[in-house]
């Protein structure tokens, strides 16, 4: 990924975070010589050493994934900044965003129990806290018969970039001014981008 060194991620802390909050993904792969994605989550384990996450069976993805580098894209918050917030008319249209890349291989998970962990973990963190849903509570049989139609795999990280850009580009007093026109605006994309705009004023640190 391209990133110039003042939109660089430059705290692994702030990647996860991205990666944990915006974990509906595209994973990126090289089938039968050409790129293919898949849009799945893609769970970070507590040791922040693998990212875990399971294909359909019939998806052809997963049948040459392994032996590659692959990559995964967590697309965090976006939005676009007018130039008429500006102080000045010398100005063009951009877009801020959050992103991070992981490169890393792919292992498929054979063990039950680690499949079924990995799925209970997904359902928990996606289920309502009062959610009367109980991965454990389905009928083994039918979810041994669901579990058939999916790959299981993990990936290991090898290598994570993160990207915020954020207007660290223009001045002071430019960045406060997008800032106060991305908090009127109701929406959690620019909501988002302000939260991380503010984070990232120079007189932050």
């Amino acid at each position: 990924m391209y990133i110039p060194e003042h939109f660089t991620m430059k705290e692994a802390t702030a990647a996860y975070k991205v990666i944990q909050e915006n974990s509906f993904a595209t994973l990126f792969s090289i089938h039968n010589g050409m790129p293919f994605a898949t849009h799945l989550p893609l769970l970070l384990n507590q040791e922040k050493t693998h990212l875990y996450g399971h294909f359909a069976r019939p998806n052809p993805q997963w049948k040459d994934i392994q032996n590659q580098t692959v990559l995964a894209v967590f697309h965090g918050p976006h939005c676009y900044i007018s130039p008429s917030w500006y102080e000045t008319n010398k100005a063009v249209p951009t877009w801020n965003y959050v992103t991070v890349h992981v490169y890393g291989e792919v292992e498929f998970i054979e063990d039950e129990h680690e499949l079924m962990s990995s799925l209970n973990d997904l359902v928990q963190k996606y289920e309502a806290p009062d959610s009367s849903y109980r991965l454990q509570d389905i009928d083994a049989d039918f979810l041994a018969g669901m579990n058939k139609g999916v790959q299981g795999f993990k990936m290991k990280i090898d290598r994570l970039e993160g990207k915020a850009k954020v207007s660290q580009n223009h001045p002071l007093h430019r960045q406060e001014l997008v800032i106060k026109h991305l908090e009127q605006i109701p929406s959690p994309n620019e909501q988002q981008i302000a939260s991380w705009m503010k984070a990232n004023l120079p007189n932050k640190g």
